[in-house]
């Protein structure tokens, strides 16, 4: 009994060993291409399950992972049509769609999958390369567009077309390969581009400016204009009603001065009741002169010239001094 144990230990080992070597399974993301001394079956297997085949080196299997494969490029330099100097970074998405034709192209990398998918991205990446020189095809403007209307997604296009082309067995179908998308994460302008770009923005700054400028005095201008061709329309209107005013103040004073030539005494009295009322409307100091009939006494040298005893003058004039032929009686000494 304990002579079974390690025979039916070999034989299970065995028969695992026979079991690998005669099988292989495919995932149903994976497509396989099974080998005949060395040479890839018509058909590839894309169906998954378990399969069978001829123990080694009769017949080997080669299994390719068929989802989507994302390849990184480089950043490289880019000629714009405009003469610009941009730096390009693309990406490139693909897939095995052909697993015979991508194992007669690729299995001289190696025996393993990931030495012809190595291989693969090394091509790729050249036909990539290549294709990008579409960018030259485009000015700087049209792929930095101030509106927002940018064709970097047609110049994608055009890459992806460039790769899919069948010229000079340079296609990536004729690798078994089918390019999904390509796309353009990243540009960044070379030195000498960035100094152009600038000294063009400060251009285009300067003339719109300029513009502004000119437009803000075109519109200066015409309201000034307005301005004086409102003054001079107001100052001829106010000068033709100031006239048609001064003619009724005209018509109006005449009837009064016809009425004030009748009766020339009264208008004399009543002018002088207004200039008294005009004079004496608000506070008034008046002034008088001690000359005047009898405010001589309050001259101040009007007692200090006096003898003592002596009767100041009057201050009347001679005129005044006979009232009803009586003379006044002289000043006397007393």
């Amino acid at each position: 009994m304990k002579r079974m144990v390690p025979i039916a230990l070999a034989v299970v080992f065995l028969l695992a060993m026979l079991s690998f070597t005669v099988t292989y399974s495919v995932r149903f993301t994976e497509a396989a291409v099974v080998t005949t001394f060395g040479k890839a079956g018509e058909t590839p297997i894309t169906e998954p399950g378990l399969r069978f085949k001829l123990p080694y080196p009769i017949q080997a299997v080669t299994t390719y992972d068929t989802r989507l494969r994302l390849l990184q490029t480089r950043a490289e330099a880019q000629q714009t049509s405009d003469d610009k100097q941009i730096i390009v970074e693309a990406f490139l998405t693909w897939r095995v769609s052909d697993p015979r034709q991508f194992y007669e192209r690729f299995s001289n990398a190696g025996r393993r999958a990931e030495d012809h998918f190595a291989n693969a991205e090394e091509l790729l990446k050249s036909l990539l390369a290549g294709a990008m020189s579409e960018t030259g095809r485009y000015t700087l403007s049209d792929l930095f567009a101030a509106d927002g209307q940018t064709k970097l997604p047609e110049l994608e296009g055009r890459i992806l077309n460039s790769l899919r082309q069948a010229e000079a067995g340079r296609s990536v179908s004729g690798y078994g390969i089918d390019a999904v998308s390509v796309g353009i994460h990243r540009v960044r302008l070379a030195q000498e581009t960035t100094q152009a770009v600038n000294d063009r923005i400060a251009a285009n700054r300067e003339r719109k400016a300029k513009e502004i400028e000119s437009a803000g005095e075109a519109e200066a201008e015409a309201i000034r204009a307005k301005a004086q061709q409102s003054r001079q329309r107001i100052l001829a209107f106010a000068g033709r009603r100031a006239k048609e005013i001064e003619a009724e103040g005209n018509i109006a004073a005449a009837k009064f001065q016809a009425q004030m030539n009748e009766y020339p005494d009264l208008a004399v009295f009543l002018k002088n009741l207004d200039l008294i009322k005009a004079a004496f409307s608000a506070r008034t100091t008046v002034i008088l002169s001690t000359d005047s009939p009898g405010l001589k006494l309050l001259d101040p040298q009007a007692l200090g010239v006096l003898s003592p005893g002596q009767i100041p003058s009057s201050g009347l004039p001679e005129s005044w001094r006979t009232v009803r032929g009586v003379e006044a009686p002289a000043e006397e000494s007393r």
